[in-house]
């Protein structure tokens, strides 16, 4: 590789000091610099009679910073031959731009050719398809909209551990293996050393008491019965880690391998948990608006027009809070021709959360009081005997962005949940433990990150805010 050198072959920087510097910093600068170092990839490059003009991106931020290169460059000629794709380094100067569009560009003092892309390079054209880029996700991220997407994620990413930290929260690592269903779904992986070609069997069946745990185990679907232990000897806490399914689903919602927050309180009832979903939201859309402000411009003005306005809306209206049995009415009474009947004891579906949220009421919309027969084992029994205490946050677009509930403290009726629901307490004793022991009135929510991406940035398909999308039947990355 070339070492970065005057014309005259005198080593300008030695490996002690060859410090880049990022181009989202270089183009907030007050002055123009001399002698900094910028390296990136070549996005176009326009040649003149004597100089060339070059597009680079180093990933730090949604503009490109351009370089001006004119024949003097001992290495001009294979500057004329760089291709996009390629990877450079350059040394110059920062000045104030002649051209429109622009307040900087760099004057080049040598350039460094690290990598030659060919012209193979799959993304030459300016747009190419969603579709398309899934296929190439090990390259989609060098695009503008896969490269905003990412950056806006990892900004969330912090915002949420920020959101937490302000308030007092221990952040915990919940298991990823697990021999428990938080959900009772059983759309559960698999989590194995047995042998399937030889598996060790007992009355006809594989014996899980010889694998590696001594039982079944699998994936976590969720982190929250692990947070209910810490809450109840933290007091408040969270984790924000990957969560799994396997629901042979190919909607535009649903992934099989997902990121959930999910914090859980001591000495929270139902309607505090509804309190701090609500101002998390909000906290995080507020975040989003003033911290990436570049990278939204790009999905306002692609992928939805209405999305400054719809972000703007969710961070200053009161979110609506309605009981289920009251969001059911409306739908009945909304004279819409939906896809999927409603009616008490029902499930709520996309279609209908939408309506709620963009048509009926244009905000976000709290469902609580569910019928317990659609409902988790853990969720505290109303006295109705009916319903229980759980919530839905909707918003608009996207439908369910947070499910949440106050958990069934007491024991008794814990265990009469979980006699109902078919599972069994020996597997749960530790669950149950906690009810023995200074058990409190505790409740949290899990809020599906991909699914926060997706409102964030207008996105309407799951597998484009996540790095490497598991679905079925994909797994190529």
């Amino acid at each position: 590789m070339t070492k970065l050198t005057t014309q005259s072959n005198k080593k300008l920087i030695t490996r002690d000091f060859m410090l880049r510097i990022k181009i989202v910093s270089l183009l907030k600068s007050e002055t123009p610099r001399d002698n900094i170092i910028v390296k990136g990839w070549v996005r176009t490059r326009r040649d003149s009679s004597n100089f060339s003009f070059i597009e680079i991106t180093d990933g730090s931020c949604l503009k490109n910073l351009q370089i001006i290169a004119d024949e003097s460059l001992e290495n001009y000629e294979d500057i004329k031959k760089l291709t996009t794709g390629s990877a450079i380094a350059v040394l110059g100067n920062l000045i104030e731009s002649q051209g429109k569009g622009q307040q900087w560009e760099m004057n080049a003092k040598a350039i460094e050719v690290i990598s030659l892309a060919p012209d193979s390079y799959p993304l030459q054209k300016k747009r190419h398809t969603d579709e398309f880029l899934r296929t190439i996700a090990h390259l989609r991220p060098r695009t503008n909209k896969y490269g905003a997407v990412f950056r806006i994620r990892s900004e969330l990413s912090f915002a949420i551990h920020r959101f937490f930290r302000e308030r007092g929260f221990c952040h915990i690592h919940s298991p990823i293996i697990t021999g428990s269903d938080c959900e009772g779904a059983g759309e559960l992986f698999k989590v194995t050393t047995i042998d399937f070609e030889n598996p060790p069997k007992k009355d006809g069946k594989i014996d899980y008491s010889r694998d590696f745990f001594g039982t079944e185990a699998s994936l976590t679907v969720s982190g929250q019965l692990s947070a209910e232990m810490f809450a109840l000897a933290l007091g408040d806490v969270y984790t924000f880690g990957p969560t799994f399914r396997a629901e042979n689903s190919n909607t535009r919602r649903h992934v099989s391998e997902f990121w959930m927050v999910e914090p859980e309180m001591a000495f929270c009832d139902l309607f505090e948990d509804i309190d701090l979903a609500e101002e998390m939201v909000k906290y995080l859309a507020v975040y989003i608006l003033e911290e990436c402000s570049d990278d939204l411009k790009l999905f306002t003005r692609f992928v939805d027009k209405n999305l400054k306005s719809t972000l703007e809306n969710i961070a200053r209206s009161e979110f609506k809070r309605i009981l289920y049995e009251e969001a059911v009415e409306i739908l009945r009474k909304s004279g819409k021709n939906f896809k999927f009947d409603i009616s008490f004891g029902k499930d709520l579906q996309t279609e209908h959360e939408r309506y709620l949220t963009e048509d009926f009421f244009k905000k976000p919309v709290v469902i609580y009081n569910y019928p317990k027969d659609i409902k988790p084992f853990y969720m505290r029994l109303n006295d109705d005997n009916k319903t229980v205490a759980a919530m839905d946050v909707l918003v608009p677009r996207i439908g369910e962005l947070i499910g949440g509930s106050q958990r069934e403290e007491r024991l008794s009726m814990l265990e009469a949940r979980m006699n109902e629901t078919g599972l069994l307490k020996e597997k749960y004793w530790w669950y149950l433990d906690s009810r023995k022991f200074g058990s409190v009135p505790h409740s949290g929510f899990g809020l599906g990150f991909e699914r926060l991406i997706m409102l964030m940035t207008g996105t309407s398909n799951i597998r484009d805010v996540i790095p490497f999308p598991r679905t079925p039947n994909t797994i190529d990355f």
